[in-house]
């Protein structure tokens, strides 16, 4: 069983990009995981959960802060996201790797630290849409979702796996 570690926008912009995945296809990202800004990826984060603690502890320390959604970019060809901005959000990412301990290879593997790239995914093409399908969807996604918001993250949400590539809502863990 994996886990992960993400932020949820607030249920408007949530349901939003939701209305706007089902315009694309009906096999979206959404059947795999709700709308989220990934925080920590699945390296590190075992099945036995001892890290869980650790993790709730180290929100209880932390202050609420903003973050930023910004224009459509992509990894490679395959993955289309809203970019994401806040300072603190690098911080509390470095925070949560530590928690979990990772290997080196994970890290490499999950794109964190130096890599981590804070992002909304939108669509990929491995939920059955062309490459060329994200080019419009880019597209239409700076036009639907422009003014880009921000938002307050007053807590955060581990994910786990229920069934293979299939995650759901573990436990939510407010800041301060």
């Amino acid at each position: 069983m994996q886990h992960f570690i993400g932020l949820i926008p607030p249920e408007g912009f949530k349901e939003k990009v939701i209305h706007f995945q089902k315009k694309w296809s009906e096999n979206t990202i959404t059947e795999v995981v709700e709308p989220h800004v990934t925080l920590k990826a699945q390296g590190g984060l075992t099945p036995d959960r001892h890290w869980l603690n650790e993790v709730r502890e180290t929100c209880r320390k932390l202050k609420p802060f903003r973050i930023q959604l910004g224009a459509p970019a992509f990894f490679g060809d395959d993955v289309l996201y809203l970019s994401v901005r806040s300072d603190k959000l690098y911080g509390l990412h470095k925070q949560m790797v530590q928690v979990a301990a990772p290997t080196r290879e994970q890290i490499d593997a999950y794109f964190e630290l130096d890599h981590f790239v804070p992002h909304l995914t939108l669509a990929k093409t491995s939920h059955g849409l062309s490459k060329q399908d994200l080019v419009d969807m880019a597209a239409a996604a700076d036009k639907e979702f422009r003014p880009f918001p921000a938002f307050e993250v007053d807590q955060i949400r581990v994910y786990e796996e229920k069934l293979p590539n299939t995650y759901s809502k573990l436990v939510d863990l407010s800041l301060g």
